[in-house]
């Protein structure tokens, strides 16, 4: 079974998701890995327990084996006043056992987030999503400025992580540096993940 890469987001209006997409297809050019995306159910009064076990559409929900068995794990969210939506949270919460068990120390992560302005809290969502990681022992990736479009970019990407501004009117679609940088981060991912695999005992 070929090793996968988990992109892992919640997504409302379609710009996190986009931006999972380029991840994968960054992910997929290295060619080790499966780029396995998924999904978490909203929270408050719709849980796992209350919609279906698989969404109408878009990717399907996130096992604990998906994360559990991962090489590596790119984060994504919408940014909900700085920092990552509930949903993500809720199922990140839930991941004590892997914890106990250490089954994500070791391996690399990077973050990815859609705002709908600016300066609407890119950095502070980005920042907030890799606390969680680090407490898995995971290693964190970023966005190095050898990237030429994180130096000409004027809307989402910085060298926390992949982003998209989404404006006032919730675009979904990433501009051309986006896309860029999105793939970048993907293809960072997973060439970090083969070199950590081949390093390993």
């Amino acid at each position: 079974m070929q090793p996968h890469i988990l992109i892992l987001y919640y997504s409302r209006s379609g710009g996190t998701a986009n931006l999972a997409r380029y991840l994968a297809r960054g992910v997929q050019s290295q060619g080790t890995f499966e780029a396995r995306m998924r999904t978490v159910p909203p929270v408050s009064a719709a849980t796992e327990q209350t919609v279906p076990a698989i969404p109408e559409s878009g990717a399907v929900y996130c096992s604990k084996d998906d994360l559990a068995g991962c090489s590596g794990l790119a984060l994504g969210s919408p940014t909900r006043f700085g920092n990552m939506a509930a949903p993500l949270k809720y199922f990140l919460d839930g991941t004590v056992d892997l914890w106990l068990g250490h089954q994500l120390v070791g391996k690399p992560a990077a973050t990815f987030c859609s705002t709908g302005s600016l300066h609407g809290g890119q950095e502070s969502t980005l920042l907030s999503m890799m606390l969680p990681l680090l407490h898995h022992g995971m290693l964190l990736l970023g966005l190095p400025y050898s990237e030429s479009a994180l130096n000409s970019t004027r809307s989402g990407g910085s060298p926390y992580g992949a982003s998209h501004v989404s404006g006032a009117d919730g675009q979904p679609d990433l501009s051309e540096e986006e896309q860029t940088l999105a793939f970048a981060l993907g293809r960072r991912l997973a060439t970090t993940a083969q070199a950590l695999a081949k390093g390993a005992p």
